[in-house]
């Protein structure tokens, strides 16, 4: 088996074992989810969406995110790890989001990665969820198992990105990193894989 049929193999396991492909991120908005994004780093999703409610309850807009002093704003989002750098990147990219994109969200990965604070795994996710384009989120879960399977071969996300943009069908890219955080958390983790219970063992050469 090739490494592109074992990654079209793997797609469809997955969807199949996840018909919805969703973000594990709970955002009502564009800003919301690139907010959430950078929160993530580090931290868990689940800790994350604990978080941002009351968040973005205090602070609803653009322009109140961005009048907002970094102090605050890091006292919401303490318990997410790294809270005072996120908290002045927080700030820092509504104020040039307001300054420079009219308060739009950029929709090209070389654009959002000007924001402060913002690499191409969250680029990646902003492409691929707001704006519906090809987008390969290379984040520890798709690192971890795409590796496994032997799609690809470093732990630098973006050789891991690189790698997979050449395997995957661009169409099913984005979901198929969403379906690999619900598969990392549920049957591939990281100390205790359930290989007995995998529906990818039958082509995984890290099995068992």
């Amino acid at each position: 088996m090739t490494k592109k049929q074992r990654a079209l193999a793997a797609v469809e396991a997955l969807k199949a074992l996840y018909p919805e492909a969703v973000c594990s991120l709970t955002a009502e908005n564009p800003l919301q989810l690139l907010i959430a994004t950078r929160l993530s780093a580090q931290c868990t999703d689940a800790r994350v969406n604990l978080v941002t409610p009351a968040l973005f309850a205090r602070f609803p807009t653009l322009d109140s995110l961005a009048d907002a002093d970094p102090d605050e704003v890091g006292e919401y989002i303490r318990s997410c790890g790294l809270y005072k750098t996120k908290a002045r990147d927080i700030v820092a990219m509504c104020r040039v989001l307001r300054a420079e994109y009219n308060g739009r969200i950029p929709d090209t990965v070389e654009e959002l990665t000007k924001l402060p604070g913002v690499g191409r795994k969250t680029a990646n996710l902003i492409c691929g969820d707001v704006y519906g384009k090809p987008a390969v989120v290379a984040d520890t879960h798709c690192i971890r198992i795409t590796g496994r399977l032997g799609l690809t071969d470093s732990k630098d996300p973006y050789k891991v990105e690189l790698q997979l943009k050449k395997l995957l069908p661009p169409e099913e890219s984005n979901n198929f990193c969403h379906r690999l955080v619900h598969f990392g958390r549920d049957v591939c983790s990281a100390r205790s894989p359930k290989c007995e219970a995998c529906p990818l063992v039958g082509f995984c050469p890290d099995k068992g």
